[in-house]
């Protein structure tokens, strides 16, 4: 998944911290089929893939590009 070409850009640190989670959300289900976001965070974005697998469940892909210990990249694809 790491070769294909995004289709949208985060960096979750520009996002109000109260809209985060929701706006990330917006994003992916605004996302066709096999289209994918990259999603950059100053922190292990673990808690919003837990989110993800509640609430997404069997919709998406979650590769970790980058893991630390200053910047954590993930391409999250929409099945």
């Amino acid at each position: 998944m790491s070769e294909k070409q995004y289709t949208v850009k985060l960096h979750a640190p520009d996002i109000e911290p109260r809209v985060r989670h929701p706006r990330i959300m917006e994003v992916f289900d605004g996302l066709k089929s096999g289209e994918v976001m990259h999603l950059s965070n100053d922190h292990d974005p673990k808690p919003l893939h837990y989110q993800f697998l509640i609430e997404r469940e069997g919709t998406f892909n979650w590769e970790y590009l980058e893991k630390g210990p200053e910047l954590w990249r993930v391409a999250i694809e929409k099945r």
